[in-house]
Formats: structure tokens, sequence, C-alpha cells
């Protein structure tokens, strides 16, 4: 690659210019700025165009905003992540702009090596700046970096550093063959998740997990609905209609929002801290010892696959539980 430094048009207009050839403008605003349900981001990402896919163009554009520091305080790491998590899901945009970022050692390290293959992958998915300033990257090593490669699978270590595996393709849908009505709550769950911030294959991991996608499961504890909501989360997310699909669905996201801002975005502790409450979590500091809480958390990773969840930082303050081990 050129030793000079590459130079190109606007990148955060460039970028969202893009972005809005794939996203509506209110749906743009929403992925940037974060707003909750209850507000024009809710009916727009409720609606998207058929062929957007939500969770990646999101995560692009919350890239793109902490790179760029467009309106929130500028995070070159936190942008790496975010493009990390698009391109996992083989975003070509995401690939790009993680590949940029690479070239030009913007906030992470520089590494030639790591550059050039992103930006390859990018142009041979049709990334059309991709393929234009392709030429220039010459390396024909093959090197991608740590958060594209899939984490160990873990043994028996439950804490606050434990990674599952991603055998599966992300193109499976493990919700594929579901009865029509519980294909009515899963396409719910699909247009009511991205209004939380949420992932709605996260979501839909939840939803099977806790209640099989039953509106009307009630457990020996008293959790009830789709999220089986106990009347104490209920009333914290002023959920009264806990058998009401919608309902049920919109207070158990709030309290999974809640829960991933809480863990940092990550989502073993936010899902064991939803089955067994973020202070059983706390005072064990990660996944406690609970043979029930162990297997769902197992459950929904096995689904989910993913160590990191995007998170909103405004809503609470981290965990004490995260101590030193908190991601810088």
């Amino acid at each position: 690659m050129r030793s000079a430094p590459i130079r190109r048009k606007p990148v955060v207009r460039a970028r969202v210019a893009s972005l809005l050839g794939r996203w509506p403008l209110a749906l743009l605003v929403c992925a940037v700025t974060g707003l909750a349900a209850g507000s024009a981001c809710a009916e727009a990402i409720g609606n998207p165009p058929p062929s957007v896919t939500v969770d990646t163009a999101a995560l692009v554009a919350q890239g793109v905003a902490y790179e760029h520091g467009e309106g929130v305080q500028k995070d070159p790491i936190k942008a790496a992540a975010l493009y990390c998590e698009a391109a996992r899901a083989g975003d070509a945009e995401a690939l790009f702009d993680l590949g940029w970022m690479y070239a030009n050692g913007r906030g992470i390290p520089r590494d030639n090596v790591v550059a050039a293959t992103l930006i390859r992958r990018a142009a041979q998915a049709g990334h059309v700046q991709a393929q234009r300033v392709q030429p220039l990257f010459r390396e024909d090593a093959e090197s991608i970096p740590d958060c594209l490669k899939p984490p160990a699978l873990a043994s028996d270590g439950l804490d606050l550093n434990a990674g599952w595996g991603t055998e599966l393709e992300l193109d499976v849908n493990p919700f594929a063959d579901l009865t029509p009505q519980k294909r009515k709550i899963a396409d719910l769950i699909m247009k009511i998740a991205p209004s939380y911030a949420v992932d709605p294959r996260l979501a839909m991991a939840v939803v099977a997990a806790e209640s099989n996608f039953r509106p009307d499961a009630r457990s020996p504890k008293d959790a009830r609905g789709l999220m089986q909501l106990i009347p104490e989360t209920a009333a914290r997310f002023n959920v009264k209609k806990p058998f009401d699909p919608t309902e049920s669905l919109r207070g158990g996201l709030q309290y999974l929002r809640w829960l991933l801002a809480y863990y940092e975005g990550r989502v073993p502790l936010a899902i064991a801290a939803y089955n067994a409450g973020e202070g059983t979590v706390d005072r064990y500091r990660g996944v406690p010892p609970y043979p029930e809480t162990r297997d769902y958390v197992k459950r929904v990773m096995s689904v989910f696959r993913r160590l990191q969840h995007p998170y909103d930082s405004r809503i609470v303050d981290p965990s004490p539980a995260l101590g030193d081990s908190r991601r810088k």
C-alpha cells in the first residue's frame, strides 16, 4: 500500500448518503440517536423496506457516528466494534469502513494486511468505493481482526469472560419452521425489537426460552406472558397487561435493553440477569452457579451466538461487578 495517506471525499456525508439509499432518513436518525419507542422512530423501524437488514444498517450508522463524533462523543474503539458486528453479518459497508480504519490507524493500530483483506472482501461484495481503492492495497496476505474470528467454545466457565462458539452460519434461521401461531409472534418481535435497539434474533431467543412463544404462559413463580415478567418487573416497566403480546414484548425489551447497558453489552451477563436478576449476577460477579440459569444462558446463546451487543451507555451506569474487566 502507498505510504502516503489516502484521501477520499467527505467521509460522513458520503457514508450517510450511501445509507440513505438503503434506509429512510427517519430510520437513520433513530439508529444514530438511539431514540426509544413511542416516537416516530418506532413507526419507522417497525416498517423498514423489505430489502433492508435493520441490524447491520443500524450498526453501520452508529459506527459512523462514533468514528467521527457526529452527535455523540467520538469513540473509535466503539466504532470499530460496531463495524465488526455488522461485518460479521456480511455487510460490505462495514467491511470497508473497518478496513479504512485499519488502513489509516484511526484510533486503532494501523495494519496494512488487515486493511487489505477487509477492503478486498468489501470489493468482492460489490462495494463501489472499495473497488476503486483496492489497487492501492498490494498486500497478498490474508488477516482478519480478532473481532471477526469465532470465539473459542467455553467448557464449564460461565464467568464475566465466558464465550460460546459460532459453529452455525449466520444465515441459519433456527426459527424458520415455526407454526403459523408462533410465526405471528415472531413477526411481532421483528417489528418491535429494533425500536428498543435489541437485535430481533436475541429477542426471539429470549422469548423461545421464556415462554416458547405462548402469550398465555404462566410460571409457578407467577412470571407471565411472552417475556415471563414477574409482577415487580412488570410494574418497573409499566406493563399493565402482561398477557398482551405487544405489551409483554415492550416491557421485556425495555428490561433487556436496560440489562445490556448495565453490563456494557455483554450478552451472557444480561441474559443471566434476565433469568436470575441483576442483583444475583452482581453478587456472583458473573453467571451464577444455578443449573437453571446456566442452562438458560446456554439455550439463548446457542441461538444468538454473539458475546457483545451494542448498547446505550446513557441508560444506566455500568454494573459494579464489571470492575477492572470493563471494556475500554
